[in-house]
């Protein structure tokens, strides 16, 4: 019977070993609007968390909101003009 802490030391040794490689990169660097985007809309609503959100914090939000879909519509757009990328 093996244990579990056996095969845990090997997964994660195995798993130290791996870098990403420059395609990963690349996607990451593509989505970097999206993800500064959904960033910022997360802080905007953390803002609201512990208060009553005044007019000012939805307009935040909101404009947070429109910022996360535009960065999703152009990746979408982008995704579809490269051959064999998308649906």
């Amino acid at each position: 019977m093996k244990t579990i802490v056996a095969l845990q030391a090997t997964v994660t040794a195995a798993s130290l070993d791996f870098e990403p490689s420059a395609a990963e990169l690349d996607a990451i660097e593509l989505e970097m609007p999206l993800i500064r985007a959904e960033v910022e809309l997360l802080d905007a609503q953390i803002m609201t968390i512990d208060r009553p959100a005044n007019e000012l914090d939805m307009r935040r939000v909101r404009r947070a909101g429109r910022k996360v879909l535009a960065a999703r519509r152009a990746l979408a757009n982008a995704a579809s003009q490269v051959p064999g990328v998308g649906a």
